[in-house]
Parts: structure tokens; C-alpha cells; sequence
């Protein structure tokens, strides 16, 4: 349940996001309502899985660089994991577009802080009054 509810506020803050960031927009596969919010659910559940396997993968391999960094590099690994969706989306034939390389660490950076807000709003509190 929690998966499905992270991937719709991903989906979200990705819809936003492309009104935001000029750079970064989503072609659905239908010129229709439902495919626009089917195709950012997808490429939401691609973004997770992306983010579960590659980017754990390269936060383990980068530890030294975030230490180095005093994690900045963040923002180049999340640009790179969005720009690696993108291509991902594209090989389906629809989805993610994303102009060029700082407009994918922008839409990263602004995906994150939205998904961020969202997320505050619909976490359930720690307390719980039985």
C-alpha cells in the first residue's frame, strides 16, 4: 500500500513538475485523459524502480563523492537517474522528455522538493489517539 501511494505522489509531483520546469515534459501514448494520468503513473513506477536498484547501487559504489561533496553530487546522481528514466520512457515509444542535462538535475530537484511537501501532508503522523 505504502508503494502504490509513493508511486501516485511521485506521479504527482511529476505533473507539477513539468509545469514548473520548462525542460522536462511527459507525451502520453493516447490524446486522452486516462492515458496522460496512466503514463505518469508508469513512468512513476519506473522512476521507483529505477531509483530502488540503480540509485541505491551508485549511493553505495559514491559514498566517498557524497562525503566529498557534502552530498551535492546528489543532484548530479537524481539529474542522471531522471534523465536514465527518460530513455527508458522513450524506448516504450511515450513518456518522460527531458531537454538536456541540467534540465533533467532541475526537474530532480524540483520532483524531490515536491515530492517532499506532498509527502508531508500525506504521511500519517507518528501519534496515534486510540
Amino acid at each position: 500500500m505504502r508503494f502504490i501511494v509513493k508511486v501516485i505522489v511521485v506521479a504527482f509531483a511529476l505533473w507539477l513538475t513539468t509545469f514548473i520546469v520548462a525542460g522536462v515534459n511527459v507525451v502520453p501514448y493516447e490524446d486522452t485523459t486516462i492515458a496522460t494520468v496512466l503514463t505518469y503513473l508508469l513512468i512513476a513506477l519506473i522512476f521507483g524502480l529505477v531509483n530502488a536498484i540503480v540509485g541505491t547501487f551508485i549511493r553505495v559504489i559514491a559514498f566517498p563523492l557524497y562525503v566529498l561533496t557534502l552530498g551535492l553530487i546528489s543532484f548530479i546522481v537524481n539529474g542522471l537517474l531522471l534523465l536514465l528514466v527518460a530513455w527508458i520512457s522513450d524506448l516504450m515509444g511515450f513518456g518522460l522528455v527531458i531537454e538536456g542535462f541540467w534540465w533533467g538535475v532541475l526537474g530532480a530537484l524540483v520532483m524531490g522538493i515536491i515530492s517532499w511537501l506532498i509527502g508531508l501532508i500525506v504521511r500519517p503522523s507518528s501519534s496515534s489517539s486510540d
